[in-house]
């Protein structure tokens, strides 16, 4: 299957780059493909796939007006909302990873006439202020190594070119990924090439971030997202914590949990057969066997 490519241009002007694959009747909409669409274009028999980078992500526009980015998160919504009108579609699977798999889950709790099922990966915590315990973390030598490198590489900043410093981080950032470090080399996640990649950082601190943090559901808010969910989370993630994929079954309706051990940040890089089919069952209508619900942390 040889995808399509395009633009989708919303209500104030910023494209958004998106991919198609497949032409199944059900439509799975996969954010932020500039790092996702290889692993999961697999899941396009049977189904179509539309891939979109974020706003500010990926190769949808590089945004220098603050006025376009200052919403953050709340942007991301919209702009979801934009695409499935653009493609005409009635209702959507959506499937992210990481902050986005917040995003997707504010999505749903806002439309959730136009979602059909929900795949969060390594999602971030619902409420970012709270604090989990040490087993729910993954707060390990690694992560801890992980800042001291880069606190190393931040004195470097002013000598290197903004694509050197760039290249350096994500050598670094991967080996917070995964488990085992031999898999690190497996994630070829580094868009720096791109000026939306190379400026992310920048994004992310000052309009992401705190928008990340103000967008906290409430309990009637997670009470209409009443379409399944499977949450699909590595014990040891680093990143978003373990913790965090539990609160989210904990406080949906109709989720469950899919606990994938000995793995960080991307489950589906270290235990691939166990995550991908699970997600292609789960998107055929069945949960699977492995997937729990949650009462308690």
């Amino acid at each position: 299957m040889r995808p399509a490519e395009g633009y989708v241009t919303v209500e104030d002007g910023v494209r958004l780059f998106y991919q198609t694959v497949g032409n199944g009747p059900e439509v799975l909409l996969l954010i932020n493909g500039c790092y996702l669409f290889d692993d999961f274009k697999y899941l396009g028999a049977g189904r179509t796939i539309i891939s979109v980078d974020l706003r500010n992500r990926g190769r949808s526009d590089y945004i220098v007006e603050d006025g376009k980015l200052q919403r953050g998160i709340q942007n991301d919504i919209d702009d979801i909302e934009a695409v499935r009108r653009h493609f005409g579609l009635h209702r959507i699977d959506l499937l992210a990873h990481s902050y986005a798999g917040k995003t997707v889950m504010l999505y749903a709790m806002k439309y959730p006439a136009c979602v059909r099922r929900v795949v969060q990966i390594g999602p971030i915590q619902p409420d970012e202020s709270k604090k989990y315990p040490a087993h729910l973390t993954n707060s390990d030598a690694t992560l801890h190594d992980f800042f001291a490198k880069m606190a190393a590489l931040e004195q470097q900043r002013q000598s290197l070119r903004p694509l050197e410093f760039c290249n350096k981080f994500w050598s670094l950032l991967q080996f917070i990924y995964v488990v085992n470090p031999d898999h690190a080399a497996k994630l070829q996640w580094n868009r720096c090439n791109l000026p939306t990649e190379l400026n992310c950082m920048a994004y992310w601190m000052k309009h992401l971030l705190p928008s990340i943090q103000a967008a906290t559901p409430t309990t009637e808010d997670s009470a209409r997202a009443t379409m399944p969910v499977l949450i699909i989370h590595g014990t040891k993630d680093r990143s978003s914590p373990y913790g965090g994929g539990r609160e989210w079954a904990r406080i949906l309706p109709n989720a469950r949990l899919l606990s994938v051990e000995n793995t960080a940040h991307v489950p589906w890089i270290e235990a691939p057969d166990k995550v991908l089919d699970s997600i292609r069952l789960f998107l055929n209508g069945d949960w699977p066997d492995e997937a729990e619900r949650v009462s308690a942390l």
